[in-house]
């Protein structure tokens, strides 16, 4: 595993627990398919939750959040619709964000629900 690869592993994880923590239920992660890869995917009452991770180690070029731009919303969009189409599930859904910064030290989360929709 590269040293990049293991710190968004590591980033999943910590954004995993802060998320359980405020009572979401894990259901999978990195699933992945052809048009993309959903970092987590978690209940929260009857909601599921996609979930996008993102850390940076400073905020010089714009903070985690900002990282996730239109395109790559386009491409979550995407893969959540199949993964619902695969699983056959009929549910609510929202695309939430984790973005962690400094994850080396104290991170700083930010949990930033219902982040971007379908339109």
């Amino acid at each position: 595993m590269t040293s990049r690869a293991a710190q968004g592993t590591a980033a999943e994880e910590l954004a995993r627990r802060y998320l359980e923590t405020r009572g979401l239920t894990l259901v999978t992660r990195n699933f992945r398919c052809r048009v993309g890869e959903l970092d987590l995917i978690m209940r929260d009452g009857e909601q599921l939750v996609f979930v996008e991770v993102r850390s940076r180690r400073h905020s010089r070029f714009g903070t985690p959040a900002e990282s996730v731009t239109r395109t790559k919303q386009q491409r979550l969009l995407r893969a959540a619709a199949l993964y619902l189409q695969r699983q056959r599930l009929d549910l609510p859904c929202r695309f939430d964000v984790v973005a962690i910064l400094h994850p080396e030290s104290e991170p700083q989360m930010e949990w930033i629900r219902d982040a971007f929709q379908l339109t």
